[in-house]
């Protein structure tokens, strides 16, 4: 069975050969050569899953995630030794999935990539979902008439699972469960970052179907 991949971008080269030698268990892994040229190595070898900081050589972490969200939609996991709340934001704003402050755990950390690896499997087995014209392929792409959208990873998560149950309430706590299989290693800010940033993404083909269901959760109608 082939292993899954894991790309690593740090320039920290006690932290990489600690991720290496613990990752390289169950993965295959590699890190970044050319900090001139993370996205296009991301682009060359299509890893499953990055783990991305956010202090770099030339361009910071935030840069180098909106130019690999242009193309590709694997999950970003952001590991920065700020565990400043308004990083964490930034990371989520600009297409990360997740975010771990160093120093870190590793059980927790491999606990977030199998959660992350699972869901692309779960959810793959779906080809696309249909809403009076709109149309959401697993690969994040959600388009309206001859106009798209990317979406990342865990905002495609989101859609799928209100579009599938679409006219019925989604909890907060089934979103999670959905989402990252263990509400021990997320919380419910992280999730409304998240939707924030899909209802603005889908506003942009003036999909308003997304409604909040206060104190209960979500609903697509």
């Amino acid at each position: 069975m082939n292993k899954d991949k894991i790309y690593i971008v740090e320039d920290d080269e006690t932290i990489v050969q600690l991720l290496m030698s613990h990752l390289s268990q169950n993965y295959h892994v590699k890190s970044v050569h050319n900090f001139r040229a993370v996205s296009q190595e991301i682009a060359e070898w299509q890893p499953d899953v990055v783990l991305m900081d956010i202090s770099l050589p030339y361009f910071n972490g935030f840069y180098w995630t909106t130019e690999i969200r242009k193309t590709m939609t694997m999950p970003i996991i952001f590991i920065s030794s700020s565990d400043d709340e308004m990083n964490a934001v930034m990371a989520m704003n600009m297409g990360g999935d997740d975010f771990i402050a160093k120093p870190f755990s590793l059980p927790l950390l491999d606990a977030k990539i199998a959660a992350f690896l699972r869901r692309i499997q779960q959810f793959t087995q779906i080809n696309h979902l249909i809403l009076e014209g709109y149309q959401l392929n697993m690969d994040g792409r959600f388009s309206y008439q001859d106009k798209h959208i990317q979406l990342s990873p865990t905002e495609t998560k989101i859609l799928t699972t209100l579009m599938q149950q679409q006219g019925q309430v989604v909890s907060k706590e089934k979103l999670l469960e959905q989402l990252w299989e263990n509400e021990e290693f997320i919380d419910q800010n992280t999730l409304n970052v998240n939707m924030t940033r899909l209802r603005k993404k889908v506003s942009e083909l003036r999909f308003d179907r997304i409604h909040t269901i206060r104190g209960v959760g979500y609903i697509v109608q």
